[in-house]
């Protein structure tokens, strides 16, 4: 059986990696005209309907909770999950998307302050290093140094900050719920609420008074299951497996996925400020893992540990 750490790592790169696929097909449905609140909207209702499909047939235990859970729960949908992507995507549309790719992986020192403050999270120097390494990192690969891309309008700048703060939190409450409830319970009746309140936010089902073709339909499609289900429930599974800091940090791999992506199939070179950039994401999510083997290695683990 695979160890639940690498289980953990291989979840939140593996997400990264479908998340940084899907930015083309929302960017392709923009300058067709797709609103983000629409796109949003439809992401998650198609998202939330599939899944409750899925597991009302196959396994029904996994829609099973209590009074109780339907609170932070809620929060966890209705609130953060939706504001996480609606914020972006609005980002997204205002300024580069490498812009809001950097202000929204300020959410790792969110994490990580709130962490070590509120949860009581050890504070290590091995942290602190992985976290200012995958934070500049990012900064490097999406080209943060570039005087143009700090030309933004004020809105845009906001919309970035926010879905930071969003992302964070999502991750934060995320590890909350997840001590009481399977990924999967947690991401439908997530996406369940986020539908919820966006479809009282906005017209309700506003996608079906649009005329889209069939290959904007086809992007849609994409967009909702790699670009939403397999990566936000791979992202929970890893959370489920690692603390919030180590999480967040691994998933500042998205920005060297969506960079390489790009080399491949747009054929856009790197520079050598982003090529530094990746090498300092890869090596701080390497440290982390480092430092987790060492810790379960430790006399005081090996006692600790149950036969």
């Amino acid at each position: 059986m695979m160890n639940p750490t690498i289980k953990g790592y291989l979840s939140v790169l593996s997400a990264a990696l479908l998340w940084a696929s899907c930015g083309t097909a929302g960017k392709a449905l923009f300058n067709a005209g797709m609103s983000p609140s629409l796109l949003v909207q439809t992401r998650v209702t198609l998202s939330a309907m599939i899944l409750l499909t899925l597991f009302a047939i196959r396994r029904p235990s996994l829609l099973r909770i209590t009074l109780g859970d339907i609170k932070h729960l809620a929060i966890f949908g209705a609130l953060f999950l939706a504001l996480m992507q609606l914020s972006y995507f609005i980002a997204i549309s205002k300024i580069h998307v490498a812009a809001a790719i950097l202000l929204q992986y300020l959410a790792p020192v969110l994490v990580a302050c709130y962490s070590f403050l509120f949860w009581r999270e050890q504070v290590t120097r091995v942290k602190i290093l992985a976290l200012f390494l995958s934070v500049s990192g990012c900064y490097l690969v999406v080209g943060g140094y570039d005087i143009n891309l700090l030309r933004l309008n004020h809105a845009g700048i906001i919309w970035g900050v926010i879905s930071a703060l969003a992302f964070a939190s999502t991750t934060l409450l995320g590890e909350k719920v997840l001590h009481r409830h399977n990924p999967w319970t947690v991401l439908t009746y997530g996406f369940l609420f986020s539908a919820m309140s966006l479809n009282l936010l906005f017209r309700p089902l506003g996608i079906l008074s649009q005329s889209y073709s069939a290959l904007q339909w086809t992007a849609i499609l994409y967009i909702v299951i790699f670009g939403t289900l397999i990566p936000f429930g791979l992202y929970l599974t890893g959370v489920n497996f690692l603390r919030s800091t180590r999480t967040i940090i691994a998933a500042t791999l998205e920005p060297i996925s969506a960079a390489f992506m790009a080399f491949i199939l747009l054929s856009e070179a790197f520079e050598p400020l982003q090529i530094l950039g990746g090498i300092s994401v890869i090596l701080a999510i390497i440290l982390l893992q480092r430092e987790r083997e060492l810790d379960e290695l430790s006399p005081e683990m090996i006692r600790n540990r149950k036969p």
